[in-house]
């Protein structure tokens, strides 16, 4: 329950309409924030990886435990590709 709350307060700091992607190197932990949706349910997808969701079901935030181990954190890049006619 502390993990969900902490969860919930990371999310709820980046209030400013902005898709953030922050790693916490102290904590090996890697927060993705699609948006500043309020947050009203938290699920597990594994021991390791939470996803919380809007009233709506729309993805708000993703956090990743243990990143260095699941993703390549250390190596991290964004494309926005235009759509094509």
């Amino acid at each position: 329950m502390i993990k969900l709350s902490i969860m919930h307060f990371l999310a709820g700091v980046l209030k400013n309409n902005a898709m953030k992607i922050t790693y916490f190197k102290d904590t090996d932990t890697l927060l993705v924030n699609l948006n500043d949706n309020e947050i009203s349910q938290t699920k597990d997808l594994n021991e390791n990886v939470l996803i919380e969701m809007d009233k709506k079901g729309n993805v708000v935030s993703m956090t990743i435990e243990h990143a260095k181990q699941q993703t390549e954190v250390g190596n991290f890049s964004f494309n926005q590709v235009e759509a094509s006619d």
